[in-house]
């Protein structure tokens, strides 16, 4: 008997499995074509996104800068430039810090810049970044020259040190610049012992067992203020660029989902309509708007992934598209950071309903791959793995500042 994936033949499944497979490839070569264009001067790469499920269905997004959009944009005839979706993105500014310490504290700054490596947050420390032969003034003036945050370690030794008060007063000059925030640090050191210039400045101190996580948080801008609690969905509702009644379907999904995953959670139409108080019109033409976001079957309808991407960050405290730039940047920064969803989580104190659109953010335009490893609930997958080699460090340099 002829068989088919271990069945016996039918022609239509012959036939659908055949249109998907060419689909899928279809979408592959369209998205490697757009990812493969570099600007010339800022090397950057989009991020690109294919939907659809059928040929005459298709549309396509590009991610990326003024700059790089326009370059492409001049490659493309007049005929595909409006069939493409170009979605200006700004470059994410990643916190870089330049630690400054004296020699005798050096086992200590050594114990924050792993705290804070380990945390997402690019540390220029002298161990790491001075070799024999290197001008220690062009270093260190490249290591301050790119800092978002100057951090001086103040220990009772600390502070008497010429060469700590130079580097404190490079970190003060690019800080009346507005071009870094300066944190004093301070070991052992009494308030009253800083330096009349730093009186005014807020400074934290880190204790015996040298926790860093406060200082992670400032640094990140993560604040420990209560969360707002929820308001009715009949209030006004954030600019998305979709329709009120669109956004309100979103936004029903983003805050009723536990994972942050394809059909998690899924209502009936009815539902939806009394859960936004919409009529059954509006929601049906919104659920056409969210059609590249949403499973419509007509009995369930559910979230793709992607929904929860796009969304994530008008209705809940984060952003997945900046989740993942830390996450991409951190894997390439650290090669000792772990791959492991659930490891990811336990460093960056997020749950699973946060991890997961930041990596499907990165799956779903194939700068990591779907493992296809089933049976890991609640995390999408197990573990991120890269698409193709170069794809995180691709990402990294275009997106991040």
């Amino acid at each position: 008997m002829l068989t088919f994936n271990d069945k016996p033949f039918n022609s239509k499944e012959f036939k659908k499995s055949l249109m998907v497979a060419s689909v899928e490839l279809v979408k592959a070569e369209i998205g490697d074509r757009f990812r493969s264009i570099r600007h010339p001067i800022s090397g950057e790469f989009p991020t690109v996104m294919v939907f659809g499920n059928k040929l005459d269905e298709m549309s396509l997004k590009i991610e990326g800068t003024n700059k790089l959009l326009q370059h492409i944009k001049s490659k493309l005839p007049e005929e595909e430039i409006n069939r493409v979706m170009f979605v200006e993105r700004r470059k994410i500014v990643l916190p870089k810090v330049f630690l400054s310490f004296g020699w005798e504290d050096r086992e200590l700054a050594e114990i924050i810049a792993k705290g804070l490596i380990r945390n997402g947050i690019d540390v220029w420390w002298a161990k790491w970044e001075i070799s024999s032969g290197d001008s220690l003034r062009q270093k260190i003036d490249g290591g301050l020259e790119k800092c978002t945050h100057f951090i001086v370690l103040l220990s009772p030794t600390a502070i008497e040190k010429a060469w700590v008060k130079q580097e404190m007063d490079a970190g003060l000059v690019r800080m009346l610049s507005e071009k870094c925030k300066f944190i004093p640090l301070r070991y052992n050191l009494a308030l009253d012992k800083l330096p009349p210039l730093l009186s005014g400045q807020l400074s934290p101190e880190i204790d015996e067992d040298k926790d860093v996580s406060q200082l992670v948080n400032d640094i990140h801008g993560i604040s420990s203020k209560p969360k707002l609690g929820k308001v009715p969905i009949d209030k006004a509702l954030p600019e998305t660029g979709f329709s009120v009644a669109a956004t309100a379907i979103a936004k029903v999904f983003c805050e009723a989902s536990e994972t942050g995953t394809t059909y998690d959670p899924s209502f009936e139409l009815e539902q939806l309509v009394e859960l936004t108080g919409y009529t059954l019109e509006d929601v049906e033409d919104a659920l056409f708007e969210l059609r590249a976001f949403v499973k419509n079957d007509h009995y369930d309808i559910g979230p793709e992934n992607e929904l929860f991407v796009e969304f994530d960050k008008a209705f809940k405290g984060w952003d997945p598209e900046r989740d993942a730039l830390r996450i991409a940047a951190s894997i390439y920064n650290d090669k000792g950071f772990p791959t492991d969803l659930e490891k990811i989580a336990d460093l960056f104190d997020w749950d699973c309903r946060r991890v997961n659109p930041a990596v499907n953010y990165l799956v779903n335009r194939k700068i990591c791959c779907d493992t296809g490893v089933m049976g890991s609930h609640p995390w999408v997958q197990p573990y991120i793995e890269e698409e193709q080699s170069g794809a995180i460090r691709r990402f990294v340099k275009s997106r991040a500042e």
